[in-house]
């Protein structure tokens, strides 16, 4: 027990160190090249807003996922879950489209939950059918409801777009340090090294924070003590790891997915309350593969909350950093090749270390492809970076979904999904 809680500690330390040291690099990068943008309020505000959408994706994806349904409708249950909020919002304000999203959302996972767990439909194709089905309704609807705004010329109405919202949600900043006389704020403007860094990247995250956001945040804990910290949360993940193994033992499994599916749902459909949120309306098209991003958050982070917060920060980051400067993406080039020369550091002192020189001949073909792929990523970072003074537009627009891939492409060597994930469940019939 002892041993267990001091693994547990010592992950926590790590964790914590780890952050201090990228907090370090990045302003090291940024004194380097210059590009304040790299640790701004401003970079950081954008990224936690970015970033809160696909984190609450990702959540979705991760209570489907742990009970053994894969969820890759999470995206068209976001549709649902912005299209519904901008209806009750314009009409009723910030809480009638928070729950009016929550409830689409859960509805979107219900259909998929009817699919997968009692006829046994397959898990893909009833994701895609949800992917194509919330879109196709969500229009429908818009057609129903705003045609009629459109022609009038009411404000705000169209085709594609609701009215805006009767309230706004409530934001919040800490009192002195990001409001007032914002002492962060004035620290971040003496370029200091690491002072200024720290003061910007605590600006950015305690500035104008949407209830919304806090609300995101405090949910990750939330999961991890009710699917690790609880009896209800243990028969879940028993029933994404061998539902006929929990049957035998009482189970309801076919109970248990329902209810994790249309949580799922649920909390794909407040992501999509979060869009609408910031846009304050519903656009047609405001999602833009969020779901998708968040379930590959939820796969970096191999099925587990923390993982998937630092997945969702990673991809907000980027996406953030892209809108406010093309010259503070060319320096992440420089950022990441510090990363990869870091991995390299850590491979080859943990091969030196191991003392075992048979079981490193076994694994070695693979670790050695996977250091040379990251010394040769990084001499091309390193390249672009001492070379390309503005990236092209195209370039900047699809880095997100390139660092999506890589980091994909790395965190697939320590991957573990729950061993019945997607596998089709009959009450009695063990594969």
């Amino acid at each position: 027990m002892t041993t267990v809680a001091s693994t547990k500690v010592r992950k926590y330390h790590l964790a914590l160190i780890g952050v201090a040291l990228l907090i370090l690099l990045m302003s090291l990068v940024r004194i380097v090249s210059g590009q304040n943008d790299i640790t701004s309020s401003g970079t950081f505000a954008a990224a936690l807003m970015l970033a809160v959408p696909i984190g609450l994706a990702g959540l979705g994806g991760l209570w489907a996922e742990r009970a053994g349904v894969v969820n890759i409708g999470l995206e068209g249950m976001m549709v649902l879950g912005t299209w519904f909020a901008g209806w009750a919002g314009y009409q009723w304000g910030a809480m009638a489209a928070l729950l009016a999203g929550l409830i689409a959302g859960a509805l979107g996972g219900l259909i998929h939950a009817v699919a997968t767990v009692t006829f046994g439909v397959d898990h893909i194709i009833s994701g895609v059918a949800i992917n194509l089905l919330g879109p196709g309704v969500t229009r429908f609807l818009s057609e129903v409801f705003y045609k009629e705004g459109s022609a009038a010329g009411e404000a705000g109405a169209g085709i594609t777009t609701s009215p805006a919202l009767k309230s706004e949600a409530p934001e919040v900043s800490l009192p002195l340090l990001s409001s007032g006389p914002d002492w962060l704020g004035s620290l971040e403007q003496t370029h200091w090294f690491l002072l200024s860094d720290l003061a910007g990247i605590l600006r950015g995250l305690t500035h104008d924070v949407n209830m919304l956001v806090i609300l995101a945040v405090l949910l990750l804990p939330l999961t991890f003590f009710v699917l690790w910290h609880t009896a209800f949360g243990l028969r879940l993940r028993s029933a994404g790891e061998n539902p006929w193994a929990a049957e035998s033992l009482g189970v309801n499994v076919p109970l248990i997915k329902y209810v994790a599916v249309v949580i799922s749902g649920a909390f794909a459909g407040l992501g999509g309350v979060f869009l609408v949120f910031v846009t304050t309306k519903y656009v047609e098209g405001q999602t833009a593969g969020r779901g998708f991003i968040g379930l590959a958050a939820m796969i970096f982070g191999n099925w587990r909350p923390g993982g998937l917060a630092a997945g969702a920060a990673l991809f907000g980051y980027a996406d953030g950093l892209r809108l406010r400067s093309t010259g503070a993406v060319t320096s992440f080039l420089l950022l990441g090749a510090v990363l990869l020369l870091i991995y390299i550091g850590i491979k080859l002192r943990a091969m030196l270390s191991s003392g075992q020189p048979a079981e490193a001949v076994t694994r070695g073909a693979r670790e050695y492809t996977l250091m040379a792929a990251a010394a040769g990523g990084s001499i091309v970072l390193i390249w672009l970076w001492l070379t390309v003074d503005k990236l092209p537009d195209e370039f900047v627009n699809v880095t997100p979904h390139v660092l999506t891939l890589l980091v994909l492409l790395v965190a697939s060597q320590r991957l573990r999904m729950p061993k019945a994930d997607g596998v089709r469940y009959r009450r009695g019939e063990q594969h």
